[in-house]
């Protein structure tokens, strides 16, 4: 439901802007962008390198998600109480410790010697990225006041993590071509020192002056309730989702929440009014951003094992067959903000998220020998949609708070993606790789290919491309023809999955996504006067 906003809220052109004489906001934007780039890519520029982790460093399935899902474990179960911490005592220190964080543990993880100290660094990593993604959209908020700049901004800021995403395979893959996989850390370190230049320069610092006191018990409970979900989701194929031990985990995380809720609730000063959720505007956009993130993150686990074992590409050559994506996501990330004062948040999201389900669906029809053109047609859809979603339902949830609660929308917002994202490298991961081990066993069944053999091809693709290998030449044309068709079976299943949820999506914004905020409308009524957004 659309209300009009009150002089507190970030719609309002009558928040006092923070910025100072001779700081151009476009350019703390460029440094708030290059910031969250810089960890959004971190979340997949890994996935390329996946092979070479089970070539190196011995890596399992399980360990593969681990690698991919320590990060974002961390990284999720902080989020909120950064995001309040940046609210109480200053967002620019907050995330240039996250930054220096970020730069000490991207090196460590350089020098892993095992798949599970590479785990513990990723983890991490996490610290230092939850510290820094609420910061850089909650300055962001703080910095563009006027509702149609700070829409661009979002949308640029949007496009940014977008593109990071997409960005990171190709990423990967330009550096395992030239440089050993610690490059995919190492590569942090330059960047992030610029970056941590730049914000002590430019930045402004905010912080939510009508909040004094800290609130410890509300930060534990939401660091100990997200873990523990993002933990029994992660866990819950290898211990199997109706085990007693999924249960027990899920349980744990209920109650933690209800605990949460109930304190929160219960404080004068709490470290996230949950009321906010009964604003559908709020709620809708979060789940938005969740579902797409679901669909995303789930796809990509896939996909860049499709190009490297299926296909047979380097890893740069997957990391650039990537960059499409990309692309696509870049165009429709700026125009959603436009598109969105025209046609309504609505329309626009529940658009993108279509979209999206399309390429998914679509990409059920890939084979070992499908066309690359056909792969691209694909990633219009999915990229455009995402482009499409990100923005609008980032500024659904950042216009329904005032200003200086920004840092906790901004950690909601960034809790939503990153539980969605987990979720479905959990849930899409592990279906693909039930379907992927029990096809192969059919396929292998009744062949000269040892029992012991077998099992190690049926623990990853990955695993399964080495005992092709590593087989007969005439037996190993029969071991990787029979992988390959057990990994599009599991690819499959796992495209459907995310088709669903994405049109799952669709449909929940059209039911409870507001069309447009009241402010939204005045924006829109300008936009038409003028016939420019900025």
């Amino acid at each position: 439901m659309s209300s009009s906003p009150s002089p507190s809220s970030p719609l309002s052109p009558l928040s006092p802007a923070p910025v100072a004489a001779g700081r151009s906001p476009w350019l703390i934007l460029a440094v708030l962008c290059t910031s969250v780039f810089i960890i959004v890519v971190d979340g997949t520029i890994v996935n390329v390198a996946l092979p070479t982790f089970v070539r190196e460093l011995g890596a399992t399935t399980s360990q593969l998600q681990w690698i991919v899902d320590a990060y974002v474990l961390v990284f999720a179960g902080l989020l909120m109480a950064a995001g309040s911490i940046g609210d109480r005592y200053g967002r620019k220190g907050v995330l240039q410790i996250g930054l220096a964080v970020f730069a000490l543990t991207s090196v460590f993880a350089s020098m892993a010697d095992s798949a599970g100290s590479l785990i513990a660094w990723r983890a991490a990593m996490g610290v230092g990225g939850a510290l820094i993604f609420p910061a850089t959209l909650a300055l962001l908020v703080n910095v563009f006041t006027v509702p149609r700049q700070r829409a661009v901004a979002i949308s640029v800021w949007a496009a940014t993590s977008g593109l990071a995403v997409a960005l990171g395979p190709v990423s990967g893959g330009l550096l395992l071509k030239y440089f050993s996989w610690g490059s995919v850390f190492l590569v942090n370190v330059p960047i992030i020192a610029i970056a941590m230049v730049l914000v002590g320069r430019m930045v402004p610092t905010s912080r939510d002056t009508t909040v004094r006191r800290f609130d410890p018990l509300g930060t534990l409970l939401s660091i100990m309730s997200i873990s523990v979900l993002v933990w029994a989701v992660i866990e819950g194929p290898s211990h199997g989702w109706l085990s007693a031990t999924s249960a027990v985990a899920f349980g744990l995380a209920a109650t933690l929440l209800a605990a949460f809720v109930w304190w929160e609730r219960r404080r004068e000063h709490p470290m996230l009014d949950v009321r906010v959720f009964s604003n559908l505007r709020f709620t809708a956009g979060s789940l938005s951003v969740a579902f797409a993130f679901f669909a995303l993150f789930g796809f990509i686990f896939n996909v860049t094992q499709y190009f490297q074992v299926v296909r047979g590409y380097g890893t740069l050559e997957a990391g650039v067959r990537t960059v499409p994506f990309a692309l696509f996501t870049g165009f429709a990330a700026p125009l959603s903000a436009k598109l969105a004062y025209r046609f309504g948040t609505k329309s626009v999201v529940a658009a993108g998220l279509a979209s999206m389900s399309i390429g998914f669906a679509w990409t059920t029809t890939l084979q070992a020998g499908s066309s690359y053109w056909l792969i691209v047609g694909q990633m219009m859809f999915m990229g455009g949609g995402l482009g499409l979603v990100n923005a609008p339902a980032t500024e659904a949830i950042m216009g329904s708070l005032p200003p200086e609660k920004a840092g906790v929308g901004s950690a909601v917002n960034d809790t939503a993606r990153e539980l969605g994202g987990t979720l479905g490298v959990a849930i899409v991961g592990s279906l693909f790789a039930s379907v992927y081990a029990s096809r192969l066993g059919e396929l292998l069944a009744g062949s000269a290919l040892p029992p012991s053999a077998l099992a190690i091809a049926q623990e990853s693709v990955g695993a399964g491309a080495e005992v092709a290998r590593r087989t007969g030449l005439e037996a190993g044309r029969l071991v990787q023809g029979a992988v390959n068709t057990a990994f599009l079976d599991g690819f499959h299943f796992g495209s459907w999955v995310s088709a669903g949820i994405t049109l799952a999506g669709a449909a929940m914004a059209i039911r409870w996504l507001p069309s447009r905020a009241a402010a939204s409308s005045s924006v829109a009524a300008e936009e038409d006067r003028t016939g420019a957004l900025v």
